[in-house]
């Protein structure tokens, strides 16, 4: 540990709740809420009071250090104002929303220094908690390590009329889990595993809850890290949602010893009764030290150095201190017996089987961290400018990740969610997959050796030109080339069968003060449309353009000579027009 100069005494307070060294611990941090539709996101770089001593430099949205979470409504069209005010290029990935590639915030869809992205798009997922963090290709580490990300909650009709918490930073909490290794400068260090973990981006944080039933929303935002999460006491408790939503009814975690695996990525809903432990303190822990070395955070480090180095790999550790104050009125007392009815594709549903192998790149080429260690898909390492696959649109399809490697690896997939049919151990059979598993899936731990065969459905949106991606969770491994990418094509559809034409718009007045007004030919041409100045710089992306009566607000602009790009839906040509603010 490398906090300050107190290394071993941080190391103990992290390993022992009942550690005779005073400790002290720091009130939660809960993110604000923003409510939708429309939503003002600024990226920078900034300062936070970590831990005692210097600032650490950060990178917040709309504040220090982590974003506000986000509020949405099924059925709502939600519309994003991003500005990346960070001194890099970044994007901004909606994971697990459901949503056109353009919109997605993938590799592809880069937001230069400066410049205000602004995609939107129908909320069609259920109810169900999700995220938005950089995606960057070569930069994700780096990025989500300074905590530029944040939370997203969607609600519905069915969530909404069930008797669970709901009260957001009261009784029910989110529960962000990742881990930091810090300098003597209390810097940042930019390695996979940290020495120090944080929940909602707070060191050994505590917790005032409510002797009744508590909902956590619990994401793992690490870089790297599982976390195999329970109780001090070993009490049960209940999981109601995976990564896409609410399972078919509360599924209870017991036994000597209830855990939870939440892999990079992965999302999980629990309900944990409180009730009978008014003036007691109990302790969330990750109990890693069972995990094994193929498991991510469960490899011990702590004897060599260079960038894998970590205090707590494959050791039990505190995650959040809880001490249980009186219940609220109207308290939660128990779990439903139901939550919702999904209805889940069947095997024999599917037309297509794709078969993706997990390995290392050994004789394939030498990468930066790992040297030539680096885990591929498809013995290839990823190429920005390769399609791997062309999906029909509307196919249902079956999914194999065969890992023939040593190491577990999250596998997560854009555009939609999936369902797991069976996993599979090198040399035994196929089997269901683990209770708290049956749900709606974007993520899943392909372990070594192991087969996951997952069926998933793409039949909304289509788009020839940007791609969604595929790849490991693991942000180091995703920036050395653990990726893949695919395209819907849809080739019955009226977009792509689109005659050619030339776009031909005009924009008046010119030159312009506040709004300039845009009138074209074709208004569902228009596929994307970039305002850049005279240097070529990039100050406007909109995806899909919904205008307000065909005019962009250019009031914020300098006076100049600015340039409007429009790409046309049927050949992807952009066609410009000059103007003038004054």
């Amino acid at each position: 540990m490398k906090i300050k100069n107190y290394p071993l005494l941080l190391v103990l307070v992290l390993l022992s709740p009942l550690s005779a060294i005073s400790q002290s611990y720091n009130s939660l941090w809960i993110p604000d809420t923003l409510a939708g539709p429309s939503f003002n996101l600024r990226i920078k770089d900034t300062f936070a009071q970590i831990s005692p001593g210097n600032q650490t430099v950060t990178g917040g949205i709309n504040g220090k250090f982590w974003g506000p979470t986000l509020i949405f409504k099924k059925g709502d069209t939600v519309r994003m104002n991003v500005v990346n005010k960070l001194n890099d290029s970044t994007t901004l990935h909606w994971h697990g929303m459901h949503l056109p590639a353009i919109m997605d915030g993938g590799p592809h869809q880069i937001i230069p220094p400066g410049t205000t992205w602004k995609p939107y798009w129908k909320v069609t997922n259920d109810a169900g908690t999700f995220w938005y963090h950089p995606h960057l290709h070569e930069m994700a580490q780096e990025q989500i390590t300074k905590g530029i990300g944040g939370m997203i909650i969607v609600r519905d009709d069915v969530e909404s009329k069930l008797a669970l918490p709901r009260t957001y930073g009261v009784d029910d909490i989110p529960l962000v889990f990742t881990d930091r290794s810090f300098t003597s400068g209390n810097q940042f260090s930019i390695v996979p595993y940290g020495d120090s973990p944080l929940v909602n981006m707070t060191l050994r944080p505590q917790i005032d809850l409510p002797a009744q039933m508590v909902r956590f929303r619990m994401l793992n935002a690490a870089v790297e890290t599982s976390y195999n999460v329970g109780f001090s006491d070993n009490r049960s408790f209940y999981i109601i949602a995976t990564d896409g939503g609410l399972v078919d009814k509360p599924v209870l975690i017991s036994g000597s010893s209830p855990r939870i695996l939440i892999n990079a990525g992965e999302r999980v809903e629990i309900l944990v009764d409180l009730g009978s432990d008014q003036g007691k303190s109990i302790f969330l822990k990750a109990y890693n030290s069972t995990l094994g070395r193929s498991i991510p955070g469960g490899e011990d480090f702590s004897g060599i150095g260079g960038p894998f180095k970590s205090y707590i790999g494959g050791k039990d550790y505190n995650l959040l201190k809880i001490n249980v104050k009186s219940k609220n009125s109207n308290a939660i007392t128990k779990a439903p017996t139901s939550l919702t009815t999904n209805t889940f594709w069947a095997e024999s549903s599917s037309n297509i089987t794709r078969n993706v192998t997990i390995s290392d790149s050994q004789g394939v080429k030498t990468v930066k961290i790992l040297g030539p260690n680096a885990f591929i898909l498809n013995h290839t390492l990823f190429n920005f400018n390769k399609i791997n696959y062309t999906v029909p649109f509307n196919s249902t399809e079956i999914w194999s990740i065969t890992n023939s490697g040593f190491f577990g690896h999250p596998f997560h997939i854009h555009e939609s969610e999936f369902y797991i049919l069976d996993r599979k151990p090198k040399g035994g059979s196929a089997s269901a997959p683990s209770d708290y598993e049956k749900g709606w899936k974007d993520v899943v731990l392909v372990k070594s050796g192991e087969t996951v065969r997952f069926i998933i459905k793409f039949n909304d949106y289509a788009d020839s030109l940007h791609p969604y991606m595929y790849h490991c969770h693991i942000a180091l491994h995703e920036d050395e080339g653990m990726m893949g990418q695919f395209v819907v094509s849809n080739k019955t559809s009226s977009i792509e069968n689109l005659s050619i034409q030339k776009i031909d718009f005009t924009v008046h007045p010119n030159p312009v003060t506040d709004r300039l007004t845009i009138d074209w030919n074709n208004p569902s041409i228009p596929y994307y449309l970039t305002i850049t100045d005279v240097a070529g710089r990039t100050l406007l992306m909109q995806p899909k353009p919904l205008l307000n009566n065909n005019s962009i607000d250019v009031s914020t602009f300098k006076a100049g000579i600015y340039f409007i790009n429009i790409t046309n839906d049927a050949d992807k040509k952009v066609y410009s027009k000059k103007f003038i603010v004054r």
